[in-house]
């Protein structure tokens, strides 16, 4: 979609949609707000590689908008800049601080005022000093050239309409011999009818793209070492509580079309780097 208009109208829609999610509190992708709940929203976040030390000392606003944890893989040390695109309410950002420790610097980025607004007040509660949000859009991140050490980002690339942007964007900040491990949603050939329920859909698989599509938009940004380091093919019952009610939505997603979904679509971490001699 490399209509400005249509890339607009998309950015507006995602905007307005998780502006809602966060300020009415309701669940997205099957994550209550409580994050040390029990039930599906506890479960659903041990599925996204979330561990209790993980959780602990997290305010409980700060929930989860994703579909993995893109850190339990990531080897980020201490003294390192990390980069979350899409930092939403914070858990992953308050995640990456902890991380790098003192020395190091945690920088979200994110479109949403409201987002903006709860991650700031979460990074005041979790007692964070090395962590600082910035107001802005993939597609032109508000870093410098060479600015991260590491990029993360979780189920927030698939949202948008110029994905070759956000990737070439993504090799711009990076330094060189910098890496990228995202957590993000793809789909597996589904059908053309269904391809196009899933374009209806607002939220989290609206804009999900066929893996082999989604790792050849990163080569083709300049990342080396492209590689899936783990991923998740979702069943109709893994399914249902993530998108049934469409992220938090309005709009009931039928049970039948999950059903046939299944197999599909898959939750993957991908792990890419900048070569060295850029």
């Amino acid at each position: 979609m490399s209509d400005k208009r249509t890339s607009r109208n998309i950015r507006e829609a995602v905007k307005k949609h998780y502006a809602q999610a966060i300020t009415s509190q309701k669940p997205c992708c099957g994550h209550d707000q409580n994050l040390l709940g029990t039930g599906d929203a506890a479960k659903l976040l041990q599925m996204s590689g979330y561990t209790p030390t993980d959780l602990k000392g997290i305010p409980e606003s700060a929930s989860s908008f994703g579909c993995g944890n893109p850190l339990s893989l990531a080897q980020v040390s201490a003294g390192q800049t990390v980069l979350d695109l899409g930092s939403g309410a914070g858990l992953d950002l308050i995640l990456a601080a902890r991380k790098v420790g003192p020395g190091g610097k945690a920088i979200g980025l994110d479109m949403t005022d409201e987002m903006i607004e709860v991650c700031r007040r979460n990074l005041a509660q979790a007692g964070i000093t090395n962590a600082e949000v910035r107001k802005g859009i993939m597609e032109r991140m508000p870093v410098a050239d060479g600015e991260v050490d590491w990029i993360i980002s979780n189920c927030v690339i698939n949202l948008s309409p110029e994905k070759e942007k956000v990737f070439a964007e993504a090799f711009r900040v990076l330094r060189p011999g910098g890496r990228l491990l995202v957590s993000d949603i793809v789909t597996e050939e589904l059908p053309a009818e269904l391809r196009a329920d899933l374009e209806a859909w607002a939220g989290c698989l609206g804009g999900a793209v066929d893996e082999p599509v989604y790792l050849d938009l990163m080569r083709r940004a300049g990342f080396i070492d492209v590689k899936v380091v783990d991923k998740l093919v979702y069943t109709a019952e893994q399914l249902d509580p993530m998108f049934g009610d469409c992220c938090g939505g309005d709009t009931k997603i039928d049970r039948a079309v999950l059903d046939r979904c299944a197999g599909r679509v898959a939750s993957i971490k991908v792990y890419a780097e900048k070569p060295a001699s850029v």
